[in-house]
């Protein structure tokens, strides 16, 4: 089965003026597909896998002598596929246009092609997603990711391809037969990002970093590339415990991504917000009523005032949503300064600086998280290791001795 001749007439024509033209624009458009409104629902196909068979299309075009019809086949294909309401074949189809598509761009010169080398990863990348979502839903698994796996080979090639070019990046130029292919690494390795996050394969994330930035590759896109490039790097400086890296690359993501775009701050600010906690930087309450991000208000207010009980009942209540985040044993870090808070109202309220451990553990038991004495020392142990208490504790007497000058220092909280 192929496509109506009206559908078939169409598509080669726009590819066609879209090629001759080199209007890279045009090309985008022509290789696009519609994803975003299809109800592709169906599940693998019953033989017709271009990646296995070829294109069932046998269109032929040719632009200035060079042969496209490779690239027309599997773009047939792929609209065929969609319109057969199958995942499988979606994916099948769209891989291997993508992969005519990275032929092409080897041998082709100037950067012209590259809106629509962005707009097949893009799509690679959502068939994948979309396909493997399909799988694992109706065999009832959830770490089958065969198809997104493969996709990130197709957009490594496409990777490979611009970031080698010979041609020297000079930023801001138009799109031309002259220009360099490094013009389109920063979308690339965006989207390389995003699939090595879903994939949980963040080491791989390290290969992308350093040839990105040691030519300032990540400082010569669009606004729109680099900030999504630095809440990427934002994350991984996340997860690797590099706090104060992972602030700055979110706060200029934040700061530099559009106004109109709340989503997208909401998305930034689900990272930078625990980040700031640990750095004992508060939001506002506005901040989090204006972007909806209710679920930390009950850590912000535990945090606070060191109600230890609204905290653990916050983090508790959005465990899930935290834990898929991947910010939860970020926000558990955060008990610390709950804790760090509570004595400091105790201290206030006892008036010296000898403070019993008995008092300490009663506020424990009235917050309704009762503790022994071994615990509760344990707990200042680790506050005056980390320098957010001075002072020492005397086992034998079972006191907490402060010191006289400072003895909550803020700077050691507020970094």
């Amino acid at each position: 089965m192929t496509l109506p001749r009206s559908s078939i007439n169409a598509l080669r024509s726009n590819l066609d003026r879209a090629l001759s033209a080199k209007d890279p624009a045009a090309i985008t458009t022509a290789v696009d597909v519609p994803l975003q409104n299809t109800n592709v629902v169906g599940g693998p196909s019953g033989g017709n896998s271009s990646s296995t068979s070829g294109s069932v299309h046998r269109e032929q075009l040719k632009v200035d002598g060079v042969d496209w019809s490779n690239v027309l086949n599997y773009l047939l294909d792929v609209h065929l596929a969609i319109a057969s309401n199958d995942l499988a074949s979606t994916y099948e189809a769209q891989s291997s246009l993508h992969s005519a598509l990275n032929h092409k761009l080897s041998s082709t010169k100037g950067n012209w092609l590259i809106p629509g080398i962005h707009t097949v990863c893009r799509n690679t990348h959502r068939t994948a997603a979309l396909a493997d979502e399909y799988v694992n839903r109706n065999a009832g698994t959830r770490n089958d990711h065969k198809r997104l796996q493969s996709a990130v080979t197709l957009l490594q090639a496409s990777y490979s391809k611009t970031l080698n070019d010979r041609v020297e990046l000079r930023p801001n130029e138009p799109l031309s037969e002259e220009g360099s292919k490094k013009v389109g690494v920063l979308y690339i390795v965006n989207q390389l990002f995003s699939m090595y996050f879903q994939l949980n394969t963040l080491r791989l994330c390290k290969n992308l970093l350093k040839p990105v930035e040691s030519r300032s590759i990540h400082e010569s896109g669009t606004m729109g590339e680099m900030v999504t490039y630095r809440y990427y790097v934002g994350r991984l400086n996340m997860f690797e415990d590099q706090y104060e890296l992972a602030e700055q690359n979110f706060d200029y993501a934040l700061k530099h991504c559009h106004k109109s775009s709340v989503p997208n701050k909401k998305r930034i600010l689900n990272y930078l917000i625990p980040v700031k906690l640990l750095r004992g930087r508060l939001p506002t309450n506005k901040l989090l009523e204006k972007y909806s991000l209710y679920e930390f208000v009950p850590l912000l207010n535990g945090m606070k005032t060191g109600n230890l009980m609204e905290f653990s009942d916050g983090l508790m209540k959005n465990q899930d949503l935290f834990i898929r985040r991947g910010t939860y044993l970020l926000l558990e870090k955060c008990k610390m300064i709950c804790y760090r808070n509570l004595f400091k109202r105790i201290w206030k309220i006892v008036g010296t600086e000898q403070i019993k451990l008995d008092y300490i553990a009663a506020s424990f038991k009235w917050l309704g998280m009762p503790i022994d004495l071994d615990e509760v020392e344990c707990i200042l142990a680790n506050l005056i290791f980390k320098s957010f208490i001075r002072g020492y504790l005397s086992h034998a007497k079972r006191v907490l001795v402060l010191s006289k000058k400072d003895p909550f220092p803020t700077a050691k909280v507020i970094k």
